[in-house]
């Protein structure tokens, strides 16, 4: 391993994510907010949402009740007046059903003297969820829909449709409260109503989108779930007021900004990346191949969603497996590293963030015994990387704005 390499690939990690951190824009949110005549609750929900929910309290000192649902071990503490719950993503589970239910019963018969402040992060489609159909049923088509390679936006399209508080249904049993809806976007374009599959925002999928990503992906539902696809969303609502706060541009930008400052010239190649995993790798390998000879030390930066389209059984996510994947196009390449990490600090089922490869990663995995084309076939990035270091590990970071890819070259 290139150690200079990855001394700055962990620095542009951690800056990067530094810079994107909740607290001040849930702060700049809420710094002109008046409680109005009745009660001030509190309801924050997704992968960021104990840190969200702790600015808030910064904010405004405390607040009537409140709920926190978010991700396993993503609670940092107690928070004064907010019970927190944590429960399962990328597949719901009992916790997320109870968990929401909780929220519902907390919105339950609100006046319109009350205000109900709602802060959403990415991971809030599986974390906030009271099916519509069996829990074990919502399960298996949300498994179905990950093994597909089905985009977010097409799984929302879905599970609106199955739930009691996405599409917009969440606001309307706030209702007739004010809710100020404050998020913190993780999806290309920040498309209000799929992030978290919208709990506070009119639906812009139709019934027909849904159906249409059945057929698409061949999934497979009982009679009774194929019955609500077919029943539409909300379209408009009339108590919410919505800000955003947080997205994978800002992201990309403190990126660029921390490369800058190791010495790398960077170059902004786009927020809305969104492919296969191991394509945008090898794509991203092949960009440093085409410019080894410039003699510049360069830093191309991308931000955006991959996915991972499952072959075999085995362990990792897609930052790991993008990574992974451009071993082989800068092998033996001076000073060249590639390496992508997710914002909320863990990569698919892992406890990593993603992963980091540069040009002595080849022949590093090949000493260890392991073939680069077997491991990807077996979708097992994660442990090929552990095994030549080159997991990228930062726990949970309290934010979730989507994934950055950056490709370093360095010219000594």
């Amino acid at each position: 391993m290139n150690q200079a390499l990855r001394r700055d690939a962990d620095e542009i990690v951690r800056a990067s994510l530094a810079a994107v951190l909740p607290d001040a824009a849930v702060q700049r949110a809420l710094r002109n907010y008046r409680p109005g005549k009745g009660r001030t609750l509190l309801v924050a929900v997704g992968k960021a949402a104990w840190q969200m929910a702790k600015a808030a309290l910064d904010t405004l000192g405390k607040v009537d009740d409140g709920v926190v649902i978010t991700k396993y071990d993503h609670v940092r503490g107690e928070l004064p007046g907010v019970c927190c719950f944590e429960a399962g993503h990328p597949v719901p589970d009992e916790n997320s059903f109870s968990a929401t239910k909780k929220a519902l019963d907390l919105v339950h018969g609100l006046s319109a003297d009350d205000t109900v402040i709602f802060l959403l992060s990415g991971g809030g489609s599986a974390l906030f969820e009271l099916p519509l159909i069996p829990g074990e049923e919502l399960q298996d088509i949300t498994r179905q829909m990950l093994a597909s390679g089905a985009d977010i936006v097409e799984m929302n399209s879905i599970r609106k449709r199955l739930s009691a508080v996405k599409g917009g249904r969440f606001a309307l049993a706030c209702e007739p409260a004010r809710v100020l809806n404050i998020v913190l976007s993780d999806i290309l374009g920040d498309p209000l109503d799929s992030i978290a599959s919208g709990p506070a925002f009119p639906d812009g999928s139709t019934c027909a989108d849904a159906l249409a990503v059945v057929e698409k992906y061949h999934l497979s539902l009982t009679p009774e779930a194929l019955a609500l696809l077919q029943k539409e969303t909300p379209k408009k609502l009339h108590n919410v007021e919505t800000q955003i706060n947080g997205s994978v541009r800002e992201l990309c930008a403190a990126a660029a900004s921390a490369a800058e400052k190791l010495g790398y010239e960077p170059v902004y190649l786009t927020d809305r990346l969104s492919c296969e995993a191991r394509e945008a790798g090898r794509f991203l390998a092949d960009i440093l191949k085409s410019h080894a000879g410039d003699g510049k030390s360069l830093a191309f930066i991308a931000g955006g969603e991959t996915v991972v389209h499952l072959t075999g059984e085995g362990l990792g996510g897609r930052n790991q497996e993008l990574a992974l994947a451009a071993c082989e196009g800068i092998d033996g390449v001076p000073g060249a590293a590639v390496f992508s990490v997710g914002s909320d600090g863990t990569d698919g089922p892992t406890d990593a963030a993603g992963g980091y490869a540069d040009g002595e990663s080849l022949a590093a995995l090949k000493e260890a015994g392991l073939n680069l084309h077997a491991v990807l076939a077996d979708n097992d990035a994660y442990h090929a990387l552990k095994a030549i270091d080159g997991l990228i590990m930062t726990g949970p970071t309290g934010t979730n704005v989507n994934d950055v890819a950056v490709a370093l070259l360095r010219t000594p």
